[in-house]
């Protein structure tokens, strides 16, 4: 599974991403995380407002910072 987490550094870009490490930590999932901050790769997938969340080239979140539960959730369906 990868993970992006779509942001150009701001602290909720870097929360998205903390949350995002745990709740894989939690969950026992085998994931890459990865962190875009190219503002055309953002774009690319249509993402206008960051921080998003991107699961396997699939956006699951853009503008709001997920709780580690709401990403849990996620990647567990």
């Amino acid at each position: 599974m990868k993970i992006e987490i779509l942001g150009i550094g701001c602290p909720k870009c870097k929360q998205l991403t903390a949350n995002a490490e745990a709740a894989v930590k939690e969950a026992n999932i085998q994931a890459e995380i990865v962190k875009v901050t190219d503002i055309d790769k953002i774009m690319d997938y249509g993402v206008m407002i960051t921080p998003g969340l991107v699961v396997d080239k699939t956006v699951v979140s853009a503008g709001k910072v997920l709780s580690k539960d709401e990403i849990k959730k996620i990647l567990t369906k």
